[in-house]
């Protein structure tokens, strides 16, 4: 099926024949007869294309032809290429690039008369094989066909609708719901691991019905580890080890053992999701590690293959077999995506409804790709012949037929679009807009005149998911190392595995895919055109890319750190790789580049300014990168530049302003030197998403008036900041530059670090500008006196507040509805910062109705927490006990579930109510020593309040000396205990650098790890040890029986315990 992609190929080859910016600069001056005669036959194959297409698929001689005609289509493509390289250079030359000297030997390599000489042997080469191609054609009897337009109904939908699939599917099998949620909260609970396969065949809703299992509140509670992670084809034990246990492929030598140490002890539920495993010993491997959780962890598994589900199987009889969705469910998802056919015979549409409903053979996946087919067609007779199109689905073929049939039903850029995605791997997180980028890369993207490509990849992306060959699309902050990597969230989204067998038939050998050594050691030797790399194995990649033709087009290989000789393939259009590879301008057809995260990259090649066609670069995070290419303001089709973390750069190069394609550009520093861009470059660039202005004590207010940051409408993210120990100028001059870099209405979030005016611009209390703000920070404003009403922002969901010396409270005066939306709340080293209202006696009038998490760090004149009833998570970290003692005695402290203190006041004594309750499961405790000691010795009964407690981490307590026995037995559900630099302490257990530990008294009963270092006087333990499923002990003269319930840690500890 490779052939159909090959309609879009011509069409883009016939676009770029008629290109104005090729009789723009002539450079196709002596060719214009081989010109024409492109201009007459493409259009004519492309009338007959869909019907060859379609005939592709039983005539080996149609399939041979249109093998032919890809082959010199995609020869054709960058011929045209270079003629609109060779346009862009003679641009660069006009405007004065050759004079560069790195640019004269690419001049004199392109000699005008040796260009024309090569360019016309290649076309008249190329016209020579489409005309022969045209004459077979001909003998072909191809009928014209004329693909109908897309619907634009699809645009008119209400997110809200793909949910009620969810919703469909959560109805139609609630029964089964209640049959697993029972076996993993009753059954399993006797047991030490429990392992239960869902078993049936593809599309049947065995991944969402796992997550709605998997989601369900009582199984949330029930269990203290829930952990996801997709497996499909390569069940590489310590891959799913490390997925499990969240940590980067670095770390996977070790995964193992991280695995059995965060399971230790726990009650855990496990997914395995799309499971084809068969080899019994990779599951006896990690069913070994899984076995170290506590009593009732169970592992539920997904697979098509019932035999993988027969090995897995473990604490129950047999695997569940997922059942068939009711033609009533099916046919409610059938017409909720069909709902915006109108004016039609409702008999007629139950009839082929109910014959549709009847081939998704219970397939709740066919039955969206059918509802969505549907929903772009307005006449019955459309309806009628998908009806007719379709086959019934059975066993051996499953819903691909139906599949199929919605794939063949897309557009034919939209084709090309889904199809490039077989290039990534099964499972696999895809970034929206990396993959929009990558479409443009390869003008997959249809041109549209009164829309940016990004606009119209989005479009397409939007109707892929609507057609369902996109899933799990979400929005999140990427995170490396525990920080977050960009002010904003970004979209990512999956691809069923049957849609991706889809991508994958169509693609063929054109793309390959290289997730694991053993199919580093299956590849074929035959070149292909993509190219994903997700490991690291020199030797094989080396000998693969020796076979490969200089025809490769996409290299995504972040993983790889070795040289590779990138010149030799002249075709390439998009490229992942870190930057130790040699990149000449030579790569000519280059247009999208990701040298992101090579930290020993210093400064890019300067060749880099000739890579004309260059769409996107990303250098984020590149954190020793110190200058970007002079002569970058000459890369004219550059739309995109990620310069975010780059913290090395000393300033951007001269003339940006010229790079009016530029939309995204998240890092802009402000340079000293003379020769550089300042801030006023950007005031013709239409920038959008996030950008951060760095350097902002070099910029006089003309040149930030001069930004126009306030007509980037596309621009949502926003991060101001001064340089901490920058000559402090007038105050006049900081509010003015702050001033004048008023942002856009549309903003979002607002970061202003180490400003140094005495008060902020009226823009910021400006409430009809900043109506959309979700996100505010504001960081070491430390002159700062004057600050907007906070509680005012309505939209406002998450606030910062650090170093705002002068900073004495929230808001002036309670407002009708204070902080609606606020969620989150960081207040760190607020020393003026006394009440939350100005007007005293306004605070107990003060309400955060929504307010989920507070993080308070010296702030020492804040006594109280206002009202908040959804408060869950508290943060402080004070010097003299005020705020805690407030917090301990209050009501929060029976609705929290994570309580974190640090103290330290050693004269401090609370008076605790014994009678409250406590909810929390976590609870953290630096100092503190209020909560040890007491005159009446009563403090200790504050320890029965946390019955629910799992989750006890206790440090740098000094009055603890001796742990009553009663005080563990009141803790009956802790789970896991931290005790750490408490130096006088002669009793309990997990304990760090307690040099006088002696003996350990009796465990709570509910503890099932134990964890001693550096414990040098602990010579004996008493308790019921056999309650413990792990012991480690190090550093330790510690000597003991092995109870059988340590089964499993017995190699470990053996290790471990000297």
């Amino acid at each position: 099926m490779a052939e159909l992609v090959v309609g879009p190929l011509v069409s883009m080859v016939k676009e770029k024949a008629s290109s104005y910016l090729l009789d723009q600069y002539r450079v196709m001056e002596g060719m214009e007869e081989q010109r024409k005669i492109l201009e007459r036959q493409l259009p004519a194959i492309l009338d007959i294309i869909q019907d060859a297409e379609e005939k592709g698929s039983f005539r080996p001689g149609v399939a041979a032809w249109l093998k032919d005609l890809k082959a010199v289509a995609y020869e054709a493509n960058d011929v045209f290429d270079e003629f609109k390289y060779e346009a862009l250079l003679r641009d660069a030359k006009k405007k004065g690039h050759h004079r560069r000297k790195f640019g004269m030997e690419v001049v004199r390599a392109r000699n005008s008369i040796v260009f024309r000489y090569r360019m016309g042997r290649k076309l008249r080469r190329i016209v020579q094989t489409i005309e022969v191609l045209v004459t077979h054609m001909n003998t072909f009897g191809f009928r014209q066909q004329q693909q109908a337009p897309p619907s634009n109904q699809w645009r008119k939908t209400d997110p809200i609708m793909v949910d009620s699939d969810k919703n469909i599917v959560r109805r139609s099998r609630n029964e089964e719901m209640l049959k697993i949620t029972r076996i993993l909260l009753k059954e399993a609970s006797n047991m030490d691991l429990m392992v239960l396969p869902i078993v049936g065949m593809g599309g049947l809703g065995k991944t969402t019905f796992a997550q709605l299992i998997y989601n369900d509140p009582a199984i949330e509670k029930h269990f203290e580890l829930r952990r996801w992670c997709c497996v499909s084809d390569d069940f590489d034990v310590s891959t799913i080890a490390s997925n499990i246990c969240q940590i980067n492929k670095k770390g996977r030598e070790k995964a193992l053992k991280e695995l059995q140490s965060i399971i230790s002890g726990k009650r855990y539920l496990i997914v395995l999701d799309d499971v084809w495993n068969r080899d019994v010993d990779k599951w006896g491997k990690l069913k070994t590690c899984l076995k170290r959780g506590g009593k009732g962890s169970a592992v539920l598994t997904t697979t098509r293959d019932a035999e993988v589900a027969r090995i897995m199987t473990m604490g129950v009889p047999e695997a569940h077999n997922i059942e068939k969705l009711s033609d009533e469910h099916l046919k409610e998802i059938v017409l909720s995506r069909a709902f915006s056919l109108q004016n039609l015979n409702s008999n007629e549409v139950d009839v082929i409804v109910d014959g549709i409903v009847h081939r998704c053979a219970g397939s709740p996946l066919a039955a969206k790709a059918f509802g969505s087919m549907l929903s772009t067609k307005t006449h019955m007779n459309e309806w009628k012949d998908i009806l007719a199109k379709s086959d019934i689905c059975n066993e051996r073929t499953g819903i691909l037929p139906i599949l199929k049939l919605s794939f063949d039903d897309l557009p034919s850029h939209m084709k090309q679009c889904f199809a490039f995605c077989a290039i990534f791997p099964k499972d696999y997180e895809i970034d929206v807009e990396v993959l929009i980028q990558l479409w443009m890369a390869h003008d997959f993207i249809p041109v549209q005149e009164d829309n940016h490509p990004e606009t119209v990849g989005a479009e397409i992306f939007e109707e892929l998911t609507w057609r369902s060959f996109f899933q799990d699309v979400k929005h999140r902050f990427p995170i490396a190392n525990k920080r977050r990597l960009s002010l904003r969230k970004r979209t990512i989204c999956k691809i069923h595995d049957l849609m991706h067998d889809i991508a994958l038939s169509v693609m063929g050998k054109e793309c390959t895919t290289i997730v694991d050594k053993p199919s580093m050691k299956k590849l074929l030797p035959n070149p292909t055109r993509h190219i994903f790399l997700s490991i690291y194995s020199a030797t094989l990649l080396d000998d693969f890319l020796k076979k490969q033709s200089t025809t490769l087009q996409t290299f995504l290989c972040p993983d790889f750190y070795d040289y590779i000789d990138i010149p030799k393939y002249t075709s390439l259009r998009a490229l992942h790789i870190p930057a130790r590879t040699y990149l000449p301008g030579q790569v000519q057809h280059l247009r999208y580049l990701d040298l992101s995260e090579t930290w020993w990259l210093k400064q890019l090649p300067e060749d880099i300014s000739i890579m004309y066609n260059l769409q996107t670069l990303n250098v984020s995070y590149c954190i020793n990168l110190h200058q970007l290419p002079r002569d970058m303001k000459y890369m004219a089709s550059l739309r995109h530049l990620y310069t975010n973390g780059c913290e090395s750069l000393t300033c951007m190069p001269p003339g940006l302003g010229q790079m009016t394609s530029l939309q995204t550009l998240t890092y802009f520093v402000v340079g000293a030197s003379l020769d550089c861009s300042t801030i006023g470059e950007l005031r013709d660039l239409n920038l959008g998403g996030e950008l951060e202005l760095s350097g902002l004590e070099n910029v006089t207010e003309a040149l930030a008036t001069a930004a126009s940051l306030e007509n980037k409408e596309k621009l949502t993210h926003l991060y101001l900041k001064w340089n901490d120990d920058a000559c402090e100028k007038p105050d006049c001059h900081n509010k003015e530059v702050l001033d004048a870099l008023k942002p856009n209405r549309w903003l979002e979030l607002l970061r202003i670090e180490s400003y140094k005016g005495t008060s902020l611009p009226s823009w910021t209390t400006d409430l009809s500008l900043l109506k959309h703000l979700t996100v505010l920070h504001l960081i070491g404003c430390m002159l700062c006196e004057e600050f907007p009403q906070f509680c005012h922002f309505k939209a406002l969901q998450s606030l910062y507040l650090e170093k705002l010396y002068k900073l004495r409270n929230l808001c002036s005066d309670v407002a009708s509805m204070p902080f609606p939306a606020l969620k989150e709340l960081q207040l760190h080293d607020l020393e003026s910062l006394e009440r939350w209202v100005a007007i005293e006696g306004k605070e107990d009038e003060l309400t955060f109705p929504v307010l989920e998490e507070v993080d308070i760090e010296n702030c020492p004149k804040l006594t109280s927490l206002p009202e908040a009833p959804k408060l869950k998570v508290i943060r402080l970290d004070e010097g003299k006990a005020q705020l805690s003692l407030e917090i301990v005695k209050s009501k929060h402290m029976s609705s929290l579930s994570k309580l974190e203190l640090s103290i330290c006041d050693a004269q401090a004594t609370a008076q605790i109510d014994l009678n409250r309750e406590s909810s929390l499961s976590e609870l953290s405790l630096s100092g503190c020593d209020f909560f040890f000691s007491s005159p009446s010795q009563t403090i200790f009964g504050v320890w029965e309040w946390f019955e629910q407690l799992v989750d006890l981490s206790i440090q740098n307590c000094n009055v603890l000396i001796y742990w009553p026995e009663q005080v563990f037995q009141s803790l009956v559900s802790l789970k896991k205990l931290w005790i750490g630099s408490c130096n006088k302490l002669i009793g309990p257990t997990q304990i760090s650098s307690c040099d006088n530990l002696v003996t350990l008294p009796n465990l709570p009963p509910s503890l099932r790890e134990l964890r001693i270092q550096s414990c040098q006087e602990l010579c004996s333990m008493s308790g019921q040890l056999d309650a413990l499923e792990t012991l480690y002990i190090n550093d330790c003269r510690l000597k003991i029986r092995e109870p059988k319930s340590w089964k499993y840690a017995i190699p470990w500890f053996r290790d471990r315990v000297r």
